[in-house]
């Protein structure tokens, strides 16, 4: 077992700064009020096209470039990201073309055979031919050709660079090239990262759209005394931009940004309890959705609080609030966002109060938002149903929490200086771990029950 070292003063630096996250929300915020307002600056530069907002699915897909490309700026020009030892990259390294293309050659042998498994995956998966993934299909073919293409200079520039070349994707290429001793580890890391940029890749991709065009079309005078329909496109506001930053993440794992993914989660537990939460496993078995439902016969915040026009302000506040809490915690991330990954060490922002923000609110938001102990049906049966299958949901993502911490405290010593100073000195992450303590027996207890 890793020990844990004594717990600092402060935390220790974040490997991402505030301003990344902070200039990517400007960014999006930004070009949403233009998406918002595109009839009249057509209008007013007296433009071709459709003079109408744009809402539609692949204006959703412009926006993650104006977003990414607006945090990695910043993280260049201001961060100088691409200066830190932690990238492999040595840019007064000048090695010669000739040294370094049989390296580069073997490195996208391994890229190419890998996006070939990654397509075969996608073509296997019936999911991802229905519903909101036919969009994600599409976008990721449209975007195949250019990748493929780009991926010749962008590697054979990099491997000029780097201090050491022979990377995981070398690796993976070796093993299938056969001429050179290739590490069994670092092929494991290499498909473990492929693994995940491919499937959340996707579903992010996929709800891309929906969100989108509701803020973009919403007409937030009309609804500016109502609060049920005003904290609704608000939330959905906030999803937005955990949706388009989070995206961004899985798109901009550039080694000079240093956003590459060091390591994919290697722990079975972590992807069994990443893996139950999205499509097309959604908390169902054996292709059933509701066996974890948790909202039959629920009428919702809005139905039960109807008439009482105080508390459905305090109520839908408090929604937004939750929702911006879990919005922070993935715009924090900058570029670095991904499920199942490591890929530094953050500690600034939300991170500061407990280790799992995004977790906690998201939890919290679906009990406050669900009530799933009130039910119109008036059954005893729903009511018991709902709030216990809605705490497997919440044990889920405990489970979740701890395989994650798990994974980075055999990383990296930051995060494990990380997480000693959290237990110590983070407001809820120290109220929550003396509330475990205190409700778990003591060995006295244990023995004279014995």
């Amino acid at each position: 077992m890793i020990s844990a070292p004594n717990p600092a003063k402060s935390p220790p630096a974040s490997d991402v700064s505030a301003g990344v996250g902070l200039s990517g929300l400007a960014a999006l915020l930004v070009w949403l009020l233009v998406c918002r307002n595109w009839a009249v600056i057509a209008d007013a530069l007296a433009l071709p096209g459709p003079h109408a907002p744009m809402s539609g699915p692949y204006a959703s897909v412009a926006t993650l470039f104006v977003t990414g490309s607006a945090m990695a700026l910043w993280s260049v020009l201001v961060d100088k990201v691409h200066r830190r030892p932690s990238t492999g990259i040595d840019w007064n390294l000048r090695r010669p073309l000739s040294e370094s293309a049989e390296l580069s050659i073997t490195k996208l042998a391994g890229l190419w055979a890998t996006w070939a498994l990654i397509g075969a995956f996608y073509c296997i998966g019936r999911w991802y031919w229905d519903g909101q993934y036919l969009f994600a299909m599409e976008v990721i073919g449209a975007a195949a050709l250019p990748v493929f293409l780009l991926s010749v200079p962008y590697v054979l520039w990099l491997d000029r660079k780097l201090i050491e070349p022979r990377d995981q994707a070398w690796h993976f290429g070796a093993l299938l090239i056969g001429r050179e001793a290739w590490d069994v580890e670092a092929v494991k890391k290499h498909g473990r990262a492929w693994a995940i940029k491919a499937f959340f890749g996707a579903f992010m991709i996929s709800i891309l759209p929906g969100g989108f065009a509701q803020v973009v079309e919403a007409n937030f005078a009309a609804m500016a005394h109502d609060p049920v329909p005003l904290a609704s496109t608000v939330i959905a506001l906030l999803f937005l931009i955990d949706v388009q930053i989070g995206t961004v993440g899985y798109i901009f794992t550039f080694r000079p940004l240093d956003a590459h993914i060091r390591s994919g989660n290697p722990l079975l537990a972590g992807w069994v309890a990443a893996l139950m939460c999205y499509p097309p496993f959604v908390w169902g078995t054996m292709g059933r959705a509701d066996v974890m439902g948790y909202e039959v016969n629920t009428g919702g915040w809005s139905y039960w609080l109807a008439g009482h026009t105080a508390l459905l302000w305090l109520w839908a506040a408090l929604m937004v609030t939750l929702t911006a809490v879990y919005a922070w915690a993935t715009f924090a991330f900058g570029l670095r966002f991904s499920n199942l990954t490591y890929r530094g060490v953050l500690t600034n922002g939300p991170y500061r109060f407990t280790r799992h923000p995004a977790y906690l609110s998201k939890n919290l938001f679906w009990w406050t938002s669900t009530l799933p102990f009130l039910v119109t049906s008036h059954a005893l049966t729903d009511m018991v149903r709902n709030t216990v299958l809605l705490g497997v949901v919440s044990g889920i993502y405990y489970w979740r929490a701890r395989t994650e911490e798990a994974h980075l405290l055999a990383e990296d010593a930051k995060y494990r200086e990380y997480h000693a100073w959290m237990a110590q000195n983070a407001p809820i992450t120290r109220s929550l771990a003396r509330m475990g303590a205190w409700l778990r027996p003591r060995n006295g207890a244990l023995q004279a029950a014995e």
